[in-house]
């Protein structure tokens, strides 16, 4: 009988996503099937903007069944607050995330990658529709 141990279902992550936006990524676990991730990023979007979000996010572990590791689905819900590079901040926005994705998570590593495609729905300045996007890695600490 071989024992396997996963620190990416606990404890807090840290590291990067590269994509729409790319920066820092953070995950912290509240249990094993539900974690709050956040991100201190740059848009490249229209001459670029600071990117802050943070979601609530639920793992989904039986619907892909791997050999090594654990791969589970996630889907969430959460903010977003967009700083617009320029004096005025008619541009500067904020909306709801509704993130899905897929998390690997390494056998016997503190390491997990993962790969989300995120719909924003905008309430400021006006309502509008985009969607987020990346992939990244996250270190865990216990």
């Amino acid at each position: 009988m071989t024992l396997s141990t996963y620190s990416q279902d606990k404890g807090f992550g840290i590291g990067i996503i590269v994509g729409e936006p790319t920066g820092l990524s953070f995950k912290g676990w509240l249990s094993s099937t539900s974690a709050v991730d956040a991100g201190l990023a740059w848009s490249f979007v229209n001459q670029g903007s600071l990117h802050i979000h943070a979601d609530y996010l639920h793992h989904i572990y039986n619907v892909i069944n791997i050999s090594t590791g654990k791969m589970p689905l996630y889907v969430g819900v959460g903010g977003r607050i967009k700083i617009k590079n320029n004096k005025s901040n008619t541009d500067d926005r904020i909306g709801i995330r509704v993130p899905f994705g897929i998390d690997y998570m390494f056998a016997g590593a503190p390491v997990d990658i993962f790969l989300e495609i995120v719909p924003v729905l905008d309430l400021t300045p006006k309502t509008d529709v985009s969607i987020n996007g990346g992939i990244g890695f996250r270190y865990f600490f216990n």
